[in-house]
């Protein structure tokens, strides 16, 4: 026989619990983390559960540089053997994390923590961008050129054999 013991944990016949973890001391739950309550739904008793909808793109996680700074020196203060990680447990974080935050921390503290943008980040020079469209018109401009030299042999070529005379570029000159 199961029965609800009003802390929103069901225990069975033998006294084992069969819902969610009990978060320990100092720790918060995932809607805490998140920053918002966790929607709750109504049982025929009055007492709620989390709605277990899931959306159907996920939510990408955001770490602000005042949060990430909190965090690295919350983990640099931390002495007891098991402190880091009861810490990275308590914030929902992987270890990865602390280490990626530490060396950006060390490079320049707030500034290198500042993560605004995904991806790649770019350190261009702002002559860069035109350097690389001259390079490319160039490169449009010798193919043209190419085949432009191209067409005049052909036509050299087409009018000696069927006699025709070509007016020289010199001759136009001078005249």
């Amino acid at each position: 026989m199961t029965e609800n013991n009003g802390h929103g944990v069901v225990d069975d016949a033998r006294g084992s619990a069969l819902a969610s973890p009990q978060c320990s001391e100092g720790e918060r739950s995932e809607a805490e983390r998140n920053g918002g309550p966790a929607k709750a739904a109504s049982r025929p008793d009055g007492s709620s559960f989390p709605d277990p909808e899931v959306p159907e793109q996920p939510q990408r996680r955001y770490f602000s540089a005042a949060y990430k700074a909190r965090i690295v020196e919350e983990a640099q203060r931390c002495s007891a053997p098991g402190e880091v990680g009861a810490l990275l447990r308590r914030e929902g974080l992987y270890s990865s994390h602390l280490t990626k935050w530490r060396k950006l921390y060390q490079s320049g503290a707030l500034n290198g923590l500042r993560d605004d943008k995904r991806g790649r980040k770019g350190m261009k020079h702002p002559l860069e961008d035109e350097n690389e469209r001259l390079r490319k018109q160039n490169v449009r401009l010798a193919r043209r050129l190419e085949q432009a030299e191209t067409i005049i042999e052909i036509q050299k070529k087409v009018s000696t054999m069927l006699g025709i005379p070509l007016n020289n570029i010199e001759d136009e000159e001078s005249g």
